[in-house]
């Protein structure tokens, strides 16, 4: 060979292209989507704290902590389900249906029976509704938001046609002393009272065991492996009744201790609360980055998103935005998170 054709052949080599910043910044935003709800967060504190001073302060952090509790626990047991590539609308049903028929119960049979048990009764009497679900999605081979819609309305139903529908403004005392049960107390100069409910615990327990069944357990592999693909998760040999039965009744044990929770903070059962947060919940686990179509989604994420909501529904008051924007504001959220995480399959 000669010299001439070993520098043709040399020069006629390709080199690689640099990579380009927007698209590697493309990818690593596409990677982390709770970023983008992060930053929603800082720009709607920061906006709403520049009109509103009194925003950056210790009863108003722990009012949003408050208000996230209930939100939260719904929002952790729709993750899981989203991320299976199903969806539940139903847990406010389950939620309404446990409490009331529990407090009921207990104002006149169990009056003195301990927080612990009444919050283990709600879990395990949302969980048995969940598992009705997850069987019916399974055995008629329907949609889930399909089967959902039809057990929202038979739970709401046995509740208001059998259980009751009248208000208890005197909740069991063991519920009352929980809801009123402080994990810190504080004193404004201003004369304001902060407290930091205890039932925040219950968030912060919920969200440990949801992070560890989803990154730590074989079930969790096999949630997002059937929300990723469900054909190539009956191929690796993952049992989708297995799942789907887990998947539900994990919401609906959330569903039975936020129902719990809501009547300790509250004190008050109503049948009627809770209804119409549907929307807000599914909303704030999609602003935290879980897609609609399964097999994505992260605890943090979640959280995220449930602040986010919380921050729009609870705060946007002191900015002076009057309610009726606060579902327009969420609906422009979404459609903009919506275009950032679809950079994800263009990454």
């Amino acid at each position: 060979m000669t010299a001439s054709t070993m520098q043709a052949h040399t020069t006629a080599v390709p080199t690689a292209p640099k990579p380009r910043t927007h698209t590697s910044w493309r990818h690593w935003l596409a990677q982390r989507p709770s970023v983008f709800t992060l930053a929603l967060i800082v720009l709607v504190s920061l906006v709403v704290g520049a009109i509103n001073p009194s925003f950056f302060q210790l009863p108003v952090l722990f009012d949003i902590v408050r208000a996230c509790t209930v939100l939260g626990l719904f929002a952790l047991g729709v993750l899981i389900v989203l991320a299976a590539g199903g969806i539940d609308v139903s847990f406010a049903a389950i939620a309404a249906l446990t409490m009331y028929s529990i407090t009921k119960l207990v104002l006149n049979y169990f009056p003195e029976a301990p927080i612990a048990l009444l919050l283990v009764a709600g879990a395990v009497s949302g969980a048995l509704l969940g598992v009705l679900n997850g069987l019916l999605v399974h055995w008629l081979k329907a949609p889930s938001l399909i089967v959902t819609i039809g057990t929202q309305y038979l739970y709401r139903g046995i509740l208001l046609t059998f259980v009751g529908t009248v208000f208890f403004m005197n909740v069991p005392l063991p519920m009352d002393a929980f809801g009123k049960l402080a994990l810190w107390r504080f004193d404004t100069p201003q004369g304001l009272h902060a407290v930091l409910p205890a039932t925040v615990l219950v968030l912060a327990g919920a969200a440990v065991l949801t992070w560890w069944l989803l990154n730590r357990t074989l079930i969790g592999r096999a949630v997002y492996a059937i929300g990723g693909s469900l054909a190539i998760a009956e191929r690796l040999g993952y049992n989708l009744r297995t799942v789907h039965v887990f998947v539900f009744a994990y919401a609906g044990f959330l569903s039975g201790l936020a129902g719990i929770v809501h009547v300790s903070s509250t004190r008050l059962a109503n049948p009627f609360d809770l209804v119409g947060n549907e929307l807000d919940v599914i909303a704030a686990v999609i602003l935290g980055g879980a897609r609609i179509t399964g097999g994505s989604g992260t605890v943090g994420g979640t959280l995220l998103g449930v602040v986010l909501v919380t921050l729009i529904n609870n705060v946007l008051i002191l900015a002076g935005v009057p309610s009726t924007w606060q579902k327009v504001i969420i609906g422009a959220f979404i459609l903009v998170a919506g275009a950032c995480f679809a950079m994800r399959k263009q990454a």
